[in-house]
């Protein structure tokens, strides 16, 4: 503290921030309202503070992140050091000018006061000028292109800003749904990339300012830009995408004190300190290195020949929570990292590592190559919880998305083409591990965590060669094509195998009784695997296996069928017998039509049938309907004659649902004579036939009857049926006669020439 102008104000202000901050704590623990927490640590505005409950985890997670801008609010607030200032020239006083307008300017955001549009305009003007100024100070201390970039790249950038904001308040919304506007985001990453560079390189900025700046960088990209959020209060769960964008605004306070930094440092008088030339790890022997290069080529080369040059895409719960919680700029940066591991990529970073060998450069590449393993790793775990739903971005849809599927799309409806990510991590990781071995630095320059480090890597390695086997392979789908979406074009039609349809049947609501049910995203080498282990149980059926695994042989039998030759033969010889049984049964009911008396008409028809088989109906109802393109008719299913009822273009009989039917259908010319001698019921109604198509017709049996129509001539008829019950001493034990007469007649009225029940 006293090594700074302000030290000890700055060390106040601070403490006495943070134990406001706690006193909030304790006060909402006891009286359940954390709201006043909520809002002087993460959303001064109160935007989100009707979502705020009296969780108790809340204080515990908002200290820490008050702790974080306490130590800001020091960093900005102390000064430069003591002593005698440093005298660097006109630019860079007015360059320290700028920055500390920057750091009053970002201070504003916390407070509690209204939105002021032009004051982004004011800031705007400010940032320009730091961005020339720095240009100024850095020339001639590094390259000349850096500073070019950093140049262009920062006006852009601002104004990029500048027309955000006008547009933004005329109601233009210039760049509102365009999908290149990441690129404009991120200019200002690059920009303070490049010269985060040039302050490394510069002995008048110390390493705490840059590797301060680093981080801001970082949680710029977290910054939520593209989140769509939709919130009702009075909820107890908790709302965290309506939270996250200001938890993270919270601790985002490293620009700040990289702003505040970079015009103390201007200030001070640095130590000089002589560049060291960095320390150049040993060349080893070729092949492990080359081991370690070629690694992550070869998952990359299975993908590729599979058409598939990304590592993750877009189903994992990583991305979700890329897209869901940041912007459009980190998304691409996503995108970008899934393409490079995808096609290999880590081997040139582990190429350029092996050739300059130096000790910081081979650090950074193997805890990148552990940390990409781990992603892998996490990914494929818990892909079956992928929240994604909206529209695939950047990604192709012909390699993601299944066929039909429209937007917003669905998690369910995202594809896993190519082989399991955990290949990727298991070579990343292996690659990792052969450089730690090569280059590892020697004890006396060893520190405690790089150990833990190395000790981390190997239980990550250990922990992923057993899971490694557990590929992606094909899964099929079991949603099988509507009939409908068939005729009408929208689908093909699928047949599955039998080994597919053994897969589907262990999966989702459909599974087989007391056999385990697999996720819809389970490889079908897998559920076959676990398939034919049961096959083997069940041929040999051993008591104890059984009773070990608590299953019985017979619950294996119907679900092993299509796979295990045991159960196919049994269900074979079930089958067999079973059509037996219905050979036997068809036989009797034909030879009791073929018993029954044939009808000996009174007038020649003009056509007579005799239906050769049996006809039977599922509910007990034989029905033709003929469309008219009017108003639909509903038909009368209880008719008070209890045989046949008819409107236009409707006609109805009604059966006995349970007995054969031995039918014959006859069409005459004029009214035939009335027969009621051996009938049970005679009724006749009056029909017309708008299209010339009498067909009576079962849709749930197949059952169809021939035309009654005379020539299929249109319009009115009189149709009289027939019905008596049939005894029969067979299997069958009886059937039901029928005969249905058809002509041309006029007249609706229904007359019931005989109505005697059945005995």
């Amino acid at each position: 503290m006293r090594r700074h102008r302000f030290g000890r104000l700055a060390a106040g202000f601070a403490a006495l921030y943070l134990a406001v901050v706690i006193v909030l704590a304790v006060v909402g623990l006891v009286t359940g309202d954390l709201v006043p927490l909520w809002r002087v640590v993460a959303d001064p505005d109160g935007i989100t503070a009707d979502e705020i409950r009296a969780w108790p985890w809340l204080p515990a997670l908002l200290v820490p992140i008050a702790a974080v801008q306490a130590w800001a609010y020091r960093e900005v607030l102390r000064g430069r050091l003591r002593g005698e200032p440093a005298r660097h020239g006109r630019e860079v006083r007015l360059l320290r000018v700028a920055l500390y307008a920057m750091v009053v300017y970002v201070l504003t955001w916390r407070l509690p006061i209204p939105y002021l549009w032009w004051m982004s305009l004011v800031a705007d003007v400010i940032e320009l000028v730091v961005i020339w100024l720095f240009f100024r100070v850095l020339w001639g201390s590094t390259r000349r292109w850096p500073q070019v970039l950093m140049l262009v790249t920062g006006v852009l950038s601002v104004m990029h800003d500048v027309v955000t904001t006008i547009s933004y308040q005329t109601g233009d919304y210039l760049f509102a749904g365009q999908d290149w506007t990441w690129a404009l985001d991120a200019l200002w990453s690059v920009w303070l990339v490049s010269l985060l560079v040039a302050q490394a390189r510069d002995p008048r900025w110390s390493g705490a300012t840059v590797r301060a700046g680093v981080i801001a960088v970082f949680f710029s990209l977290l910054s939520s830009g593209s989140v769509s959020i939709v919130a009702f209060g009075g909820s107890d769960a908790v709302a965290w995408k309506l939270m996250m964008p200001s938890l993270l605004g919270a601790v985002s306070v490293f620009s700040l004190v990289w702003w505040a930094r970079s015009a103390h440092d201007l200030g001070t008088l640095q130590p000089s300190a002589p560049r060291t030339k960095p320390v150049r790890a040993r060349a080893k022997w070729w092949p492990l290195p080359a081991v370690a290069i070629v690694l992550p080529l070869v998952p990359a080369a299975v993908n590729l020949a599979q058409g598939v040059p990304f590592w993750l895409g877009p189903k994992n719960v990583l991305g979700d929570a890329v897209r869901e919680y940041t912007g459009s700029e980190a998304t691409a940066y996503w995108f970008a990292l899934d393409l490079l591991v995808g096609v290999g990529a880590p081997a040139v970073l582990i190429l350029v590592a092996g050739r300059r060998r130096t000790r910081t450069l081979l650090r950074a590449t193997t805890l990148s190559l552990f940390l990409l393993g781990g992603a892998g790793a996490v990914s494929t775990f818990t892909s079956g919880h992928s929240t994604f739903f909206g529209e695939l971005w950047l990604y192709p849809e012909s390699l993601y998305v299944e066929r039909g599927a429209v937007v917003p799309y669905d998690g369910t409806e995202l594809l896993s083409p190519g082989i399991s990510p955990l290949w990727y991590a298991l070579a990343l990781t292996a690659s990792g591990l052969i450089l730690l071995f090569l280059y590892a630095a020697p004890p006396d320059h060893r520190v405690r965590h790089h150990v833990l480090l190395a000790g981390l890597a190997s239980a990550v390695a250990l922990c992923l060669l057993p899971a490694a086997d557990m590929a992606h392979g094909p899964a099929t789908d079991c949603d099988m094509p509507e009939s409908w979406e068939i005729d009408t074009g929208e689908a093909e039609p699928r047949e599955l195998t039998a080994e597919q349809k053994f897969v589907c049947s262990l999966r989702g609501d459909h599974h087989a009784q007391s056999l385990h049910v697999f996720p819809d995203t389970t490889p079908d080498q897998v559920v076959l695997a676990y398939g034919r282990h049961l096959c083997g149980v069940h041929t040999r059926n051993d008591p104890r296996e059984l009773a070990r695994l608590k299953v019985d042989r017979a619950s294996l039998t119907d679900p092993l069928a299509g796979i295990c030759p045991s159960a196919t033969t049994i269900v074979q010889a079930a089958k067999a017998e079973q059509d037996q049984e219905i050979a036997a049964m068809q036989a009797d009911s034909q030879a009791m039509c073929d018993a029954t008396p044939r009808h000996r008409p009174r007038t020649k028809p003009a056509r007579a049938i005799r239906m050769k088989e049996p006809q039977w109906t599922d509910y007990g109802v034989l029905q033709t309907y003929e469309e008219e393109g009017e108003e639909e008719t509903e038909p009368d299913m209880d008719p008070g004659n209890g045989l046949v009822s008819s409107a236009r273009g409707i006609l109805s009989v009604m059966t006995h649902p349970d007995f054969d039917l031995c039918v014959t259908l006859e069409t005459y010319t004029r009214r035939p004579p009335v027969e009621t001698k051996g009938w049970d019921k005679v009724v006749e109604v009056g029909y017309f036939s708008p299209g010339g198509q009498i067909v009576l017709y079962d849709s749930l049996s197949g059952t169809e009857l021939p035309n009654l129509a005379l020539n299929g001539s249109k319009g009115h008829y009189r149709i009289r049926v027939h019905y008596a019950w049939f005894p029969w001493k067979g299997e069958a034990q009886s059937g039901q006669r029928l005969l249905i007469m058809a002509y041309p007649g006029k007249g609706d009225r229904e007359i019931v020439h005989r109505n005697r029940k059945s005995t």
